[in-house]
């Protein structure tokens, strides 16, 4: 007999907790970059997150870690962790609600890949007729971006800004290539299990290359805690997509931008200008558009095998 579904408040509820984790993880990620690199800090959390499903999953021996696709793992861990890295050296040096929206920009650029596509694969009038709403989506994604990075940053700022933009649309690279694991039967745990060894290894070849920071306790307390809430935050977005995706659900992952907005006024006195605030708003708008045009199915897309692709969770960086 079928487990019975999850009700639509209970996956709310899920994925408020994962955007709260998640967020609060950059609390710590933010803390902790005073007193190490980003290298370390992927290396960290990577590391934690292969102990944790490890230990999980023992029982089940090596048929969890065998896996057919290998060469998929693989292009999922380049993306991911050129991803992951970024957006951990923009919260390091940006507004930790800047660095957040940047970051959650990813659905606005796989409706940018999308949009391409169509372009390429449709005759181009009949595309724009067909794809105008996807078009207006993108286009306040945008007017959003230049809102929230008016040219009002330090140089240094600027740059760290840059790499956080280049987070979002790295990390929709990311998430089409989980969709794609998930088409070829890939369970979600050993694909997260994957990309935190991917993380930990690449985290500990760029501590390598750039050197280790000294050894400072404060800098593991803050450390360890960013690798257990991107474990817990995983579950519980595992858990908010366990029995099919909702729009709700779906774009409750907005949320994660509130609450790092909270914790910059709170923690940071980080003090953004209504602009940017603005600017916010409108990737959050355009966010939520986009979703809903690719859930209805109003994007028009090259026909795929009907798999429910989007009821598997994607595996937040």
């Amino acid at each position: 007999m079928p487990a019975p579904l999850m009700s639509a408040p209970k996956q709310a509820l899920w994925m408020l907790l994962a955007a709260f984790l998640f967020a609060t993880m950059g609390v710590f990620v933010k803390f902790a970059s005073a007193y190490v690199h980003s290298f370390e800090i992927v290396m960290v959390r990577g590391l934690i997150g292969v102990l944790a499903l490890a230990w999980w999953y023992r029982k089940s021996g090596w048929a969890f870690y065998r896996t057919q696709l290998p060469g998929m793992h693989l292009w999922r861990n380049v993306v991911g962790v050129t991803s992951l890295c970024c957006w951990f050296y923009a919260i390091g040096e940006i507004p930790l609600a800047t660095a957040m929206t940047l970051q959650y920009m990813s659905s606005v650029w796989m409706a940018v890949f999308l949009f391409a596509g169509a372009l390429i694969f449709q005759q181009q009038r009949a595309a724009m007729r067909q794809q105008g709403p996807l078009f207006a989506s993108i286009l306040l994604g945008f007017v959003g971006v230049a809102l929230l990075l008016r040219p009002t940053f330090s140089a240094d700022q600027g740059f760290a800004a840059v790499i956080g933009l280049l987070s979002g649309i790295i990390s929709a690279f990311a998430y089409l290539q989980v969709a794609a694991l998930a088409r070829a039967g890939e369970p979600d745990a050993r694909v997260v299990f994957y990309f935190s060894l991917g993380a930990a290894l690449s985290g500990l070849g760029g501590t390598f290359a750039v050197g280790f920071s000294p050894l400072n306790w404060v800098a593991i307390g803050w450390l360890i805690p960013v690798g257990l809430l991107a474990v817990l935050g995983q579950i519980c977005l595992t858990r908010a997509y366990a029995s099919g995706a909702t729009l709700l659900v779906a774009n409750l992952q907005y949320s994660g931008i509130i609450f790092a907005s909270a914790y910059s006024v709170w923690l940071f006195a980080e003090v953004l200008p209504w602009v940017s605030w603005l600017g916010m708003g409108l990737i959050i708008a355009g966010g939520i558009w986009a979703t809903l045009l690719r859930r209805s199915g109003a994007m028009v897309t090259p026909k795929t095998p009907p798999q429910n692709v989007a009821s598997q969770p994607s595996s937040k960086p």
